[in-house]
């Protein structure tokens, strides 16, 4: 699954275009690398999100196309949070 659209179904970004402007920018962070908006996310990748003052480091527990807004959060684990 693209990396956008994977921070869309886990919402830990709300839209995909503020994902896709996120990767552009450099503010996503794959296993410590900038990552495009076209990267394949895969289980076991760390990502680090920053958007604004706040920072979110998590690991990818599962890759699903569609999550309900319940389980969506089963889909990463936070690591740490600024």
């Amino acid at each position: 699954m693209r990396l956008d659209k994977y921070l869309k179904v886990s919402r830990l970004i709300k839209r995909r275009t503020v994902a896709n402007e996120a990767c552009d920018a450099g503010r996503v962070l794959i296993n410590g690398k900038p990552a495009r908006a076209s990267y394949d996310v895969k289980v076991g990748d760390i990502m680090e999100i920053q958007m604004g003052s706040r920072s979110i480091k998590a690991e990818v527990l599962t890759v699903t196309e569609y999550a309900t807004k319940d389980s969506a959060s089963t889909m990463y684990k936070v690591i740490s949070e600024q």
